[in-house]
């Protein structure tokens, strides 16, 4: 059983920063792309920033040159650095993994349980 728990949610004003993090555990063979989403209330969910097992990223146009998405391989851990926070980043977050359980079944995707991010004064 995969699970993905982010964590580092939270309330912060207007500029301020937030990291998320999000790890993956149980059966992993491998992990390919990771990557974080958000949805705000009556939207659809969106693609935040992905990157790829080699490190190649990319951003929404909204988030570009203020969040920072990175990852870990030896603790199988993606990480969002958000700065300069704007009241239109509010919004739940939602880690996202394509992970093999096996190295004969194909990658699958899982999702964490999602965590609140409001950026409010």
């Amino acid at each position: 059983q995969v699970q993905l728990v982010e964590s580092g949610g939270g309330l912060v004003q207007p500029g301020g920063s937030l990291r998320l993090s999000c790890a993956a555990s149980g059966s992993t063979f491998s992990i390919d792309a990771m990557g974080w989403y958000r949805q705000a209330p009556g939207k659809q969910r969106e693609l935040v920033a992905a990157i790829s097992s080699g490190g190649s990223t990319t951003y929404a146009d909204s988030v570009k040159g203020r969040f920072t998405i990175s990852r870990d391989n030896t603790k199988n851990t993606v990480y969002l650095q958000m700065n300069s926070l704007k009241p239109e980043d509010t919004a739940v977050y939602y880690c996202n993994a394509l992970i093999k359980i096996r190295i004969e079944l194909p990658p699958q995707n899982y999702w964490g349980q999602g965590t609140q991010v409001t950026v409010s004064s």
